[in-house]
């Protein structure tokens, strides 16, 4: 991949659990409220693999909240949660096979919620297209990092396999 350039629909179409690695260290640029773009490099990320993976939304089917993850790779899924914060994902893999990379952390911003808050991320990006979107995109830093993995975070609900599942990536 080439430093600075956007990140193609090829590298999205493929399975969440080789989008999600791929995506530390690669640059989120965003354009914010006064015009002017800003580029924060991801640091931890967590990957949501479609109907069977019972922490991933689409395991109930699909609903207007969902619609989106049956697109084709690289458009956002954008939901609210505790009544306050939105949560940034990348829809991942071919279309009719629901999957997700949830954005948890960018450098200066650690937390999902922190991190949307911060940037005014809101519903407002739901179903963006960031191959070709013009607020928010992602970009190859050209920087080839070293990350970890662990279990993902906030899904006891989904039972001990799904929630000790080593999805998460960070530095």
């Amino acid at each position: 991949m080439v430093p600075g350039k956007r990140l193609s629909r090829e590298f999205f179409i493929r399975d969440a659990l080789d989008v999600a690695p791929g995506m530390i260290g690669k640059n989120m640029i965003i354009r914010l409220a006064d015009g002017t773009s800003a580029g924060f490099m991801v640091t931890e990320v967590e990957a949501y693999r479609g109907a069977e993976d019972k922490a991933c939304h689409a395991c109930r089917g699909r609903t207007s909240r969902t619609e989106i993850m049956f697109h084709e790779g690289g458009h956002l899924y954008i939901y609210l949660i505790y009544g306050m914060y939105w949560m940034l994902n990348i829809v991942t893999g071919q279309e009719n096979c629901p999957q997700a990379v949830l954005i948890r952390g960018v450098e200066n911003f650690p937390g999902p919620g922190r991190l949307t808050k911060s940037l005014g991320i809101d519903k407002s990006f739901y179903g963006e297209d960031i191959v070709t979107s013009e607020r928010l995109w992602f970009e190859d830093s050209g920087v080839s990092t070293v990350f970890n993995t662990g279990m993902r975070i906030g899904i006891d609900y989904a039972g001990d396999y799904w929630k000790t599942r080593p999805w998460r990536y960070y530095i």
